[in-house]
C-alpha cells in the first residue's frame, strides 16, 4: 500500500472518530493497568462488568495487595484465565508499592518488568494513560493491518514495527484505537462488513463482501464508541 492510500485511510478514520479511546472503563492509570491485564483473551465488556465490582471494593495497589489472589478471585472469576490473572494482579500491585511508590511507571522497561505485563499491555498503558504514540497490536489490529495491506506482517511484532514506520506522526497516537475499533465493528474476522466500510475503496483485500460501499461516509459504528 502506498503512502497516499495510508494517509487517506487515517484521514477518514479520524473524520469518523476524532477522539478515539479505549472501551475499557477506568479512572486512574492503575485501574487502566488492571483492566488491560484482565483483558487478555477476554472481551472489554466482560472486563468492565468485573472491574465495576472490583473497583467499587478495591481500586489501589494497597487494596489489591490486601485482597490477595484469593480475595480477588470472586470479582474476576467470570473472566478467562482468572486464576493466573488474580495472582498476577496481586504480585503486580505489590511490586508497584515496593519499587514505584504505588505509581504506575511511564517507562516501557519498568512496565514490562511487572507481573502480567507484556509488550502489548505496556503499549496500551503508555498510549492511553501517558499519551505516548505507541501502537498495541492485538488480534483486531493484526487482522486489519494484514487484510487491508496497510502494514502486513507475519507476527504481531512485525506488524507493530511496520505500523510505527508507515503511520505518519500526526496519526500515530490514535492509530491503535482507530484500528482496533475498525476491526471490532467493521472489518470483523469472519465476515467483514465491506458495504459499510468507509475505507473499502482504499483497502487491498481481494475478497470483499458484496454491496455498495459508502465511500466518504462516516463509520457509524466507530462514532458510537467515541
Amino acid at each position: 500500500m502506498n503512502a497516499t492510500k495510508r494517509r487517506q485511510i487515517f484521514e477518514r478514520l479520524r473524520a469518523a472518530n476524532p477522539f478515539p479511546t479505549t472501551e475499557l472503563e477506568y479512572g486512574t492509570p492503575f485501574e487502566l493497568l488492571v483492566a488491560v491485564i484482565l483483558s487478555a483473551q477476554a472481551t472489554d465488556k466482560s472486563v468492565n462488568q468485573a472491574t465495576r465490582r472490583l473497583f467499587a471494593a478495591a481500586r489501589t495497589p494497597e487494596a489489591l495487595v490486601a485482597l490477595g489472589a484469593d480475595g480477588l478471585a470472586p470479582y474476576i472469576r467470570s473472566i478467562g484465565l482468572w486464576s493466573a490473572k488474580a495472582s498476577n494482579l496481586a504480585a503486580m500491585s505489590r511490586q508497584l508499592l515496593e519499587r514505584h511508590a504505588g505509581r504506575v511507571p511511564d517507562r516501557r522497561e519498568d512496565l514490562e518488568a511487572l507481573p502480567g505485563v507484556g509488550r502489548k499491555t505496556a503499549n496500551v498503558v503508555l498510549n492511553t494513560a501517558f499519551g505516548e504514540p505507541t501502537i498495541a497490536v492485538d488480534t483486531h489490529i493484526f487482522r486489519v493491518s494484514n487484510r487491508t495491506g496497510l502494514a502486513p506482517g507475519g507476527n504481531v511484532r512485525r506488524v507493530e514495527d511496520r505500523l510505527l514506520k508507515v503511520v505518519e506522526p500526526e496519526f500515530r497516537r490514535d492509530a491503535h484505537h482507530w484500528l482496533i475499533l475498525h476491526g471490532r465493528y467493521v472489518c470483523k474476522a469472519r465476515k467483514p462488513d465491506c458495504p459499510s466500510c468507509p475505507i473499502a475503496d482504499l483497502c487491498e483485500y481481494r475478497h470483499k463482501t458484496p454491496g455498495k460501499s459508502p465511500v466518504g461516509k462516516t463509520d457509524r459504528a466507530a462514532r458510537r464508541h467515541r
